[in-house]
Order: structure tokens, then C-alpha cells, then sequence
């Protein structure tokens, strides 16, 4: 492709009133106001005695970075890109950027708090009037997983050297729900400092996890899925407290090391995985493994140094995988005996060998969550305060279950595309905007590729609310 003119031929102005280049962002906070996203805000969140009136109007500043976000704001200054052309047409009680960085400021760790109230009840309605999470009621997996966020910002509160030396990070925790057959929604989110320990407040976050899980009519078997940092008695007490299963990462020691070796050559069982899993250890994808359970008649206990009310007896199944980075022998031959490394599975899942085992791997869902939020709004934690930030990340788990609401209305393929790809073919749709009796008609491109998709989800969201 090449352009069709010469240069000399060719001019820019901006000076057109009715283009709009995100109308996509229409039926999307349609859709947040048959969520009720401004109605929560305003029955939850009250920020009072804050300076320059950075609290009033909650609910006009939260749905306005909202939108920013799911349009793909990184920063505030980013917000302003809700004031261009014809928007202050198409919606009402747009803020500023500036107002919008005084509103995050004026945050305090119980607005915080407040704020994550109106996450989960925006989620219960979402999920209550879009299909969401089907098959909810008969099994969902409920992932917690860490991730660190480096920062540059030199008074960025909170930001500390932790895991990784000489970088400076914030530590956000997420936690995930979902189906066989549907991505990931955010459940809940908490913002620490660098150096918090991944489990610390672990057991809290994982009972509000599995609290806004059932909110979402997760109503069928639940399954907790974690990592071995997540690996504690507090942990699976408080799975069992909420009648929710866990499936978690198990570290080798000890008494790991002597299950594994009681197991007989011919308990392991081959397992081919239908997409390759990460080896925790080397960072290989891995399709081949060998799986083995501890027999029912020796089930492991776990937490032996704890009293003997806490301690926890369950399964553990051990996948294990060729040690492919040892040296080889002299004279290359082959190894006498194979080397194998272990990955111990702790569980009291109801589900078989292989699919407990296959289920687990698949935890890997929550980093595609991740990554999705990095190529967007958390590409920057963009304020120095540590509670603005908190609130940011909060107000972005909102706007990304926003959108995945929006791709499961679009059609099959938007129900699991990645939050970018639905900014790219439903959000970021440049339209012009034409008055005539009274009612307003957006000018959408010709032959636009996602012409589909973009008019069920905006046909949905427009057709009147089914009675009550």
C-alpha cells in the first residue's frame, strides 16, 4: 500500500465538530449503565472533606475513567481523548484530565475500599444480564495469582526493591474467574508494596475471591487454583470455610520427597497436554509428561508443624518431566537412569488424575490477564500516591470485565478476544455523528470487518431492558 496523492496535494485540519474516533465507547457504557456502574457509585463511594473538591460526583469521575480505560488510557492525560469532536454530544458529565488526577489523589484506603465494593457488585450485575460466565452454575475455577510492576517515579509511594534486584516495583494481586469455556473475569484486585510477600493477606483476598465468585452465580463447583506461594493451611481453610475446592502448586521438601519415592514405576501415567504449559523451572513448553497420585490408602497431610486441627489431608498428584538440561555422559551414551523433575499438585479437587492435573495447568489463564492489563491501562501506575494507584488498578479490573461483558455480547470470536483486539474492532471505530429529528445517527465506516459484531452488540445494548 502507497499513497495515492502527492504530497504537496495533500492537507490536515482539525476542525470537524461531528467525527468521533471511539464509538464503540456508545454501546460499551450503555452497557455500564444497565450495569448500574454510576448508581453503585453513588450509593458507595464518598469521599468527603477532600481538597479542591476532588470528591464530589463520584459517579461522573469513575464512569469517565472508566471509559478512558477501555478506550485504552495508560495516564490520565490519556482521559482527554473523551473530549474530542463530537463526544460531549454522545455523552454527559465528561471530566477533565486534571479532575480526574485531583478525584484518584483524593483516594484514602477506605474509599479504596469502597471502591472494590462497587467493583463486585458491578460485576453480580453484569454477570447477571449478559452471558458472562455460562456453565457457571456447574464448574468455575477461581485463579489468585502476583505480579510485580516496575516503576520510575523516585517518590512513587510504595514502590520498593522486592523479587527483582535493583528494580523498584509496585505489587498488584489479582484474582480470576472462570469457565471450561470462557476467559477470565477480575473477581477482586489489591495493590501492595514492592517487597510484600506474595501470600501475605492471602487468606482474606482468597475468601472475598470466592465470595464475589458465588455473587456471580458460580453456583456449581468451585475450584480454587493457585500457585505454590499460595501454598498455606490459611489458604485451603479458607477454600473449605466457603464449601470451594483448591488446587494448588505444592513446593518439593521432605516429606514430598518421600511420597514421591514410595510411588511404584508403574502407577505414572503419560499425559499429553492439547496446548503446551510452561516448565516452571526452565521456562520450556512442555506437551509430554508422566502423571502419578499418592495412593488413597497413604493420602498425604500437609502442614504437619501446625495443630493437628489445621492440618490438611488431601491428594497429591506429581507430574513429572525429563531433566533435559543435564549434562551428557562420557563418551555420549545414554543415560543409565532417566533424570526427571518433579511438580508436586496439592487437591482435594472431585475431578480424575488427568483432568485435575490438566485443569491446574491451565491456572496459566490468569498471566494472559496480566499481560492484557501491561499492554493497556497498567502500562504505568501513572501517580505517585499509593491509594490513586490502588484506585487505578481497581477502576481498570472494572473497565476490563467492562469489555469482556461487550465481546460476549459481539459474537463467539469477541468472547474470547483479548481486551486489545476488542478496543481494536469495537471500541476504536471512527464515526461521524449527523443530526435529524431530533435523534442522532452515527456514520460508520463502509465495510468495516467487524460490521457484525459491532451492531449485535449495539442492537443488544439498545433494545429495551427485558421486564423486571
Amino acid at each position: 500500500m502507497q499513497s495515492s496523492h502527492a504530497a504537496s496535494t495533500v492537507s490536515a485540519r482539525f476542525d470537524d465538530r461531528n467525527l468521533v474516533t471511539d464509538a464503540g465507547l456508545l454501546p460499551v457504557m450503555r452497557l455500564a449503565e444497565r450495569g448500574r456502574l454510576s448508581a453503585l457509585v453513588r450509593e458507595s463511594v464518598g469521599i468527603c472533606g477532600a481538597g479542591n473538591s476532588g470528591g464530589a460526583n463520584p459517579a461522573a469521575k469513575v464512569t469517565s475513567l472508566v471509559a478512558a480505560m477501555c478506550a485504552g488510557a495508560d495516564s490520565i492525560q490519556d482521559a482527554g481523548r473523551l473530549r474530542h469532536g463530537a463526544m460531549p454530544q454522545l455523552f454527559d458529565q465528561i471530566r477533565a484530565p486534571s479532575t480526574l488526577g485531583t478525584f484518584l489523589r483524593s483516594f484514602t484506603h477506605g474509599h479504596g475500599l469502597q471502591l472494590h465494593a462497587v467493583h463486585r457488585r458491578f460485576l453480580r450485575e453484569v454477570a447477571a444480564h449478559t452471558p458472562l460466565l455460562p456453565d457457571a452454575g456447574q464448574v468455575a475455577f477461581i485463579d489468585v495469582d502476583s505480579t510485580h510492576k516496575r516503576v520510575f517515579g523516585p517518590a512513587k509511594q510504595g514502590a520498593q526493591v522486592g523479587r527483582f534486584k535493583g528494580i523498584r516495583t509496585l505489587h498488584p494481586l489479582l484474582a480470576t474467574v472462570c469457565t471450561p469455556t470462557t476467559r477470565p473475569v477480575i473477581a477482586a484486585v489489591r495493590l501492595r508494596q514492592g517487597k510484600a510477600a506474595d501470600s501475605r493477606g492471602a487468606e482474606r483476598f482468597v475468601t472475598e475471591a470466592l465470595a464475589t465468585a458465588g455473587e456471580a452465580d458460580c453456583t456449581g463447583t468451585r475450584v480454587l487454583r493457585a500457585d505454590s506461594q499460595f501454598c498455606n493451611a490459611d489458604v485451603v481453610a479458607a477454600c473449605r470455610r466457603t464449601g470451594a475446592h483448591f488446587s494448588i502448586t505444592a513446593g518439593m521438601n521432605p516429606s514430598i520427597n518421600r511420597a514421591v519415592a514410595s510411588l511404584d514405576e508403574t502407577a505414572w501415567q503419560p499425559i499429553r497436554y492439547t496446548t503446551a504449559v510452561v516448565d516452571p523451572d526452565t521456562g520450556e513448553l512442555i506437551s509430554d509428561a508422566q502423571v502419578a497420585e499418592i495412593p488413597a490408602y497413604t493420602a498425604y497431610t500437609a502442614y504437619t508443624g501446625r495443630k493437628k486441627a489445621e492440618q490438611v489431608t488431601a491428594r497429591l498428584i506429581v507430574r513429572r518431566v525429563r531433566d533435559l538440561a543435564k549434562p551428557a555422559t562420557v563418551g555420549e551414551q545414554d543415560e543409565l537412569l532417566p533424570a526427571w523433575r518433579y511438580h508436586p499438585l496439592f487437591t482435594d479437587s472431585p475431578f480424575g488424575t488427568l483432568q485435575a492435573e490438566r485443569q491446574h495447568r491451565h491456572h496459566a489463564v490468569i498471566e494472559q490477564v496480566i499481560a492484557d492489563g501491561k499492554a493497556g491501562p497498567l502500562a504505568h501506575l501513572p501517580l505517585g500516591k499509593f491509594n490513586a494507584n490502588a484506585a487505578w488498578l481497581t477502576l481498570w479490573a472494572m473497565s476490563y470485565n467492562l469489555l469482556r461483558t461487550a465481546g460476549a455480547l459481539a459474537s463467539v470470536f469477541h468472547a474470547k478476544a483479548t481486551t486489545t483486539t476488542l478496543r481494536a474492532h469495537l471500541v476504536h471505530v471512527p464515526a461521524r455523528l449527523a443530526h435529524s429529528a431530533r435523534r442522532l445517527t452515527l456514520h460508520l465506516p463502509r465495510r468495516w470487518p467487524w460490521h457484525d459484531a459491532w451492531m449485535q452488540l449495539f442492537d443488544t445494548i439498545h433494545r429495551p431492558p427485558d421486564p423486571a
